[in-house]
């Protein structure tokens, strides 16, 4: 569905009277295109004293052929290593790095802030200054945001320097474009990253999507297939003709099954027995009511499609050996898991449950070589949000940085991203896709 309000406030005489009365004048997003450079335009990057993570950035920027910036000019990202500051007086050289260099940020810009897990950063007042870089970022969103620019603080855990590269070529191209305001934890290799063709990061790679036959879950399918991995899409017997047309458009499979049944575990764990290498739990549904007007069996039904069955398959494809080495679980959240949402009593614990199962099994995924994330979509442009009524449906878009709505491809290429042989430091993480929505954490 197209947004209409933005192309009305962005038309040549309506822009003026839009920026005369501040109304959101939302920028179009700029998102991947096959054969475009990975990361446009130049960088400019800097550091605070100490800082130990610069030169591994600035290693991924050559490698990737960025241009690093001039003295003068447009600038398309800045990188700030800021995990050298160990004291909250030395939070001033934020200012000293951004002071100049923001103002020099182009339209659909990239900031990413480096920094120390506050854990691991050593005494009490390096906590603290490490802790305090989350406000900076969030902050920092909300400023560029309308210019379609993002920011996103990146942890590092010291020794784990080695593993920023999938991560920064995520965070500083369009493929991040509905990423904002987010921070991402990097954490040693739970494996050796392998050599990888950046083009085609899941060359050889299985994927295993449910919920596929459409919307978001369509999406991360062709994603997915576009990064070269062989896709096998889930969803029940009724989707099957939307299903078959999805899978065939990309020469995959198709599993026909409803996950909450007490065979479906071992049904997917058959269909999968030569091994996965990425898992993909986005099959969901919303069955909304008030606590108060919700009957049990509404309650299980929702229950079981959201987060029971994703247990019981996980059981399965892992106990059964199915996961490969290095293998990826994503599972897909939602705002309102962390947020909460009137009426979605039993959705927003279905999704706070999801986050708390990527959480609980990070370690022991860990152990087995492999990782597990979680994407927590805001409002993104679906069949399902085109129903909504009007009111809700503009406020869930212009209540956030971006001032806009999101597509399935953002969602697509933030799973991509987790899935990638090279995120191999990248654990336990749930990111919002939700263009900084001003609405939870």
């Amino acid at each position: 569905m197209s947004d209409r309000y933005a192309e009305l406030v962005n038309a040549p005489v309506a822009s003026t009277v839009a920026r005369q009365l501040g109304l959101p004048q939302p920028s179009q997003l700029e998102r991947h295109r096959p054969g475009a450079a990975a990361i446009s335009g130049p960088a400019l990057s800097g550091a605070a004293p100490e800082g130990r993570l610069i030169k591994a950035a600035r290693e991924v920027l050559d490698e990737v052929g960025v241009q690093r910036a001039g003295a003068e000019g447009k600038v398309k990202s800045l990188v700030f290593d800021a995990s050298g500051i160990s004291d909250s007086t030395e939070l001033v050289e934020l200012q000293r790095f951004f002071y100049p260099a923001v103002g020099r940020l182009d339209r659909n810009g990239r900031v990413v802030v480096l920094g120390t897990t506050p854990e691991d950063a050593g005494s009490v007042r390096a906590r603290t200054a490490q802790r305090a870089l989350e406000g900076f970022t969030r902050s920092l969103g909300k400023e560029v945001g309308g210019r379609g620019s993002t920011a996103q603080l990146v942890l590092v855990e010291p020794g784990a320097e080695d593993q920023l590269a999938s991560t920064l070529r995520f965070l500083l191209s369009p493929r991040s474009a509905y990423v904002s305001g987010q921070v991402v934890r990097i954490g040693a290799g739970v494996t050796e990253a392998p050599e990888i063709d950046w083009e085609k990061p899941l060359e050889g790679k299985r994927a295993l999507v449910t919920g596929a036959s459409r919307g978001i879950g369509a999406a991360i399918a062709e994603v997915l297939a576009r990064d070269g991995a062989e896709v096998v899409g889930l969803d029940i017997p009724a989707a099957a003709e939307e299903l078959g047309r999805v899978t065939a458009a990309i020469d995959g499979d198709a599993i026909e099954v409803d996950i909450t049944t007490d065979e479906a575990p071992a049904t997917i764990s058959e269909r999968l027995a030569d091994g996965v290498d990425v898992v993909v739990h986005n099959a969901g549904v919303t069955l909304d009511r008030t606590i108060a007007k919700m009957p049990e069996e509404r309650w299980s039904k929702l229950m079981e499609i959201n987060l029971s069955s994703e247990e019981r398959i996980n059981d399965a494809l892992l106990d059964g050996g199915r996961l490969r080495p290095n293998g990826r679980i994503v599972c897909v959240s939602s705002m309102s898991g962390i947020a909460g949402n009137s009426g979605q009593t039993n959705y927003a614990t279905s999704k706070a449950g999801v986050i708390g199962m990527v959480e609980a099994m990070a370690p022991e995924m860990a152990k087995r070589g492999a990782t597990i994330n979680a994407v927590a979509p805001g409002f993104i442009e679906t069949k399902m949000t085109a129903a909504m009524p009007f009111g809700p449906r503009e406020a869930g878009r212009r209540l956030s940085s971006l001032s806009q709505g999101g597509l399935p491809v953002d969602v697509a290429e933030t799973i991509a991203w987790f899935a990638s042989p090279g995120s191999t430091g990248v654990n336990g993480n749930t990111v919002r896709v939700c263009g900084q929505n001003l609405l939870g954490a």
